[in-house]
């Protein structure tokens, strides 16, 4: 599909070594991967970097909410199977962070790209995808009222006139708005767990009517449009009815549904659904999610939850009780600084668990789940929640920064 090899000039190659030194500075000083800080640097050099280092690979974007690191992971191990692969697998989802990510993969055939909603119409402008994924669309948390929207005209703005395959969520009427700006959609069904954000007609603003799996606006006919890709239960259901057996190590039936859109996807580019799940089973963790650490003598499973619809579906995988469960919320800036969402979440789900909280904002959990009618213990370190927890693997769900406040403490 890309086909243009063109080298690069002087100021690109100047560009892409001043990144990699730059990155290689921050790593060395303690200061994470380095990847968006060299990025910003290479593209403070060349403002075109990234279209440049994109113009040989054939590029796939994935945009979620919730979701598409996991996504990235899957479709990236999937299309190994076909040439190698170069992928932001760390999340750093923005121009600069992909930008460094790009410049690390001069041999690859296929550039597999996670990017945040706000930069997918530039993204998409500068490394001309072959496939663009979309998987779901809620608040990040819970937002202003306009930013769903916002986010939505930002995605159908990307999409808009994209000559890319577009893989799309058939049960997410935001995702399907978004999505039907462009003119090569397949449609994939894949659930939607949370549909809080999802009532009101995205075309019209009507009331949305949901009769079993449908969905549909009563006032102005836009519909659910008919999938030729399906989770169904264990398996995936291919647009020749075929079913292909579903084997992950990732837990959860949201990586089943992740992995039937990265079927479809690894599809377009020639690799059989078969072969392309067999590959995803090699994926155990992404990003220090769902890894199984040892911490004082105990196993603790590290669960990333940034969201109500991302808590809702980690509340689905966790192990039953009295498993104990230590919840960890931050409101830092990567977070959003109001914690008004924790209000979304439905926390009874750990009825039976003893929990454990901590956390910058551990005492808004704290409230949130008293009023929720739980038993819990309030703890200042992970160290104290783990000492006081009964015996068995421990299951940590903490969100953005909290989880990388977790992993830091671990050594993970």
């Amino acid at each position: 599909m890309a086909g243009n090899t063109e080298p690069l000039s002087p100021r690109a190659k100047l560009a892409v070594t001043a990144g990699k030194a730059a990155a290689a500075v921050s790593r060395a000083a303690g200061r994470g991967s380095g990847s968006v800080i060299g990025g910003r640097v290479a593209l403070k050099l060349d403002p075109d970097l990234l279209g440049r280092l994109a113009q040989h690979l054939d590029v796939i974007l994935v945009s979620a909410t919730n979701g598409k690191t996991t996504t990235t992971r899957l479709i990236a191990e999937a299309l190994r199977a076909a040439g190698p692969v170069v992928s932001n697998a760390l999340g750093a989802n923005m121009p600069a962070g992909i930008t460094s990510a790009l410049a690390g993969g001069s041999d690859a055939k296929f550039g597999v790209i996670e990017v945040d909603e706000k930069y997918l119409a530039g993204v998409a402008r500068d490394t001309t995808p072959q496939a663009i994924a979309q998987r779901n669309q809620t608040p990040h948390q819970r937002g202003p009222p306009a930013e769903t929207p916002q986010n939505g005209r930002h995605r159908r703005e990307g999409l808009s006139g994209s000559k890319a395959v577009v893989i799309a969520n058939a049960d997410d009427p935001l995702v399907v708005w978004a999505a039907s700006s462009s003119p090569n959609v397949v449609w994939v069904a894949a659930g939607q767990a949370w549909k809080d954000d999802a009532w009101s007609c995205p075309s019209c603003g009507g009331v949305m009517q949901r009769p079993g799996d449908d969905w549909f606006c009563g006032q102005c006919g836009f519909r659910r449009p008919a999938p030729s890709w399906a989770l169904n239960g264990d398996y995936v259901l291919d647009p020749h009815g075929s079913a292909w057996p579903i084997h992950l190590q990732l837990p959860g039936r949201a990586n089943k549904a992740n992995a039937t859109s990265s079927a479809a996807v690894a599809a377009v580019f020639g690799v059989p659904p078969q072969v392309a799940l067999e590959r995803m089973y090699q994926v155990q963790a992404v990003a220090g999610r769902y890894d199984v650490v040892t911490f004082q003598n105990r196993e603790l499973r590290l669960l990333l939850a940034k969201n109500p619809a991302g808590w809702l579906e980690t509340f689905s995988l966790i192990d039953p009780p009295p498993t104990p469960v230590i919840l960890s919320v931050n409101a830092r800036g990567a977070d959003g600084t109001d914690t008004s969402w924790l209000w979304d979440v439905d926390y009874t789900q750990l009825a039976g668990h003893p929990i454990f909280v901590l956390g910058d904002r551990k005492l808004d959990l704290a409230v949130r789940l008293e009023v929720a009618g739980l038993d819990f213990r309030v703890c200042e370190t992970l160290d104290e929640a783990v000492q006081y927890a009964p015996p068995g693997r421990i299951e940590v769900i903490a969100n953005y920064t909290a989880f990388q406040d977790l992993r830091r403490r671990v050594g993970n």
